[in-house]
């Protein structure tokens, strides 16, 4: 099948479950579309990411890229969802995981029967994941888990945490930080919801883990590797992060373009006014930036190339374009847009957490200042 061919199935898709009475009606009930996962599954989205030894359609992340930008701009709460299975779920088990590990959940992440979380954000650790406090020991044949998580997205019905915990001697820094499967029905599990501003459809929690046993084989890749292999991981979730709030800013730029086109004052569309002409040109530039950025990261990624630095720039520009694109959509809608029946104050709120969710953008220019010290060998 071709790209082509797979977007017009994946519009068809959005169109007919999320039409824009369906989407407000959500956003408003705080409903995420997890009902939406088994056709997304029947429409083979999962199994992009799959290579075809595997049973998947082993698409190129180009591909998967446009998917994303699809999602996003018709309704990122379906663009999540699809990020959280491929991104931090397929990614991290068909990289990491054993043969038994894949075999158990590639089939019903790729069917969208199940779908993982990533529990690695406490307290004292949202962007510094060195700082890690969760602990897992050697317990019998298995692990005994301690500690707590917090702002886990969708972890009440994920079916399996990908979750970092301290094990050996380390006690800080990235030394001595595993990764672990650990399933959500475990004993000693205790989840809270957090009440937040935006992203109704994504739900937030709190998860404290009192001995939590875990089996030998709940251990996901090397003893110690686990920060390695999670900043690897954290290379395909800023890639499907850009790449969404790409779309989601490509759906407000469409919103305030109809808009200065229709709202007329003083005998005249405003969109003839060169102040609101000149916002909207710059909106415009700003997403074609991004989406470039996305498209130069995908194909890295399919190279198999180093891409430290640029996933920490696709995140930045990416999410830094929807803020303002949002912002810049609400002062040319005006009053149209701070009523809550306006899709544009839903992405404007939304927006407000991808500047800093999956690692803030300060810590992602360090990362960028970093990788350019070590391509010239030398401070800047």
């Amino acid at each position: 099948m071709s790209d082509s061919e797979i977007l017009d199935s994946v519009g068809t898709f959005l169109h007919r479950q999320l039409p824009p009475d369906e989407i407000k009606r959500r956003d408003a009930g705080h409903v995420p579309p997890y009902d939406l996962m088994p056709g997304m599954g029947e429409l083979g989205l999962f199994a992009l990411a799959v290579p075809e030894a595997e049973g998947g359609l082993g698409a190129a992340w180009k591909t998967i890229a446009q998917v994303q930008l699809k999602l996003g701009q018709h309704a990122y709460m379906v663009a999540s969802i699809f990020n959280r299975v491929v991104g931090f779920g397929l990614m991290s088990v068909l990289n990491y995981g054993s043969a038994a590990q894949r075999r158990l959940l590639v089939p019903a992440l790729m069917s969208g029967e199940a779908f993982c979380a990533l529990a690695l954000s406490e307290p004292q650790a949202g962007s510094d994941a060195g700082a890690i406090r969760t602990r897992a020991v050697r317990h019998g044949d298995g692990w005994r888990l301690n500690g707590r998580k917090s702002w886990i997205s969708d972890a009440l019905q994920a079916r399996w945490l990908i979750l970092p915990a301290r094990t050996g001697e380390a006690h800080e820094g990235h030394r001595g930080i595993s990764l672990f499967l650990v399933p959500t029905n475990s004993p000693g599990i205790a989840m809270t919801v957090l009440p937040k501003i935006g992203n109704n459809c994504m739900p937030s929690f709190d998860i404290g883990l009192q001995d939590v046993d875990l089996p030998a084989d709940a251990l996901l890749g090397e003893e110690g590797r686990g920060f390695a292999q999670l900043m690897s991981t954290l290379h395909y979730s800023r890639a499907s992060m850009a790449a969404t709030v790409t779309g989601a800013s490509e759906s407000a730029f469409q919103i305030a373009l109809s808009h200065a086109r229709e709202r007329v004052q003083f005998n005249r569309p405003i969109g003839q006014n060169q102040a609101i002409a000149h916002r909207l040109a710059d909106m415009r530039m700003r997403i074609d930036l991004s989406r470039l950025m996305v498209m130069h990261l995908a194909g890295l990624i399919d190279q198999s190339a180093p891409c430290r630095r640029e996933s920490a720039q696709a995140k930045i520009i990416a999410t830094e374009t929807l803020r303002d694109v949002t912002d810049a959509g609400m002062q040319i809608l005006a009053s149209a847009g701070y009523s809550a029946e306006s899709d544009m104050q839903r992405l404007w709120r939304d927006s407000r957490l991808y500047t800093f969710g999956e690692g803030t953008n300060e810590v992602m220019r360090d990362i960028v200042a970093r990788e350019l010290q070590l391509e010239s060998g030398a401070g800047l």
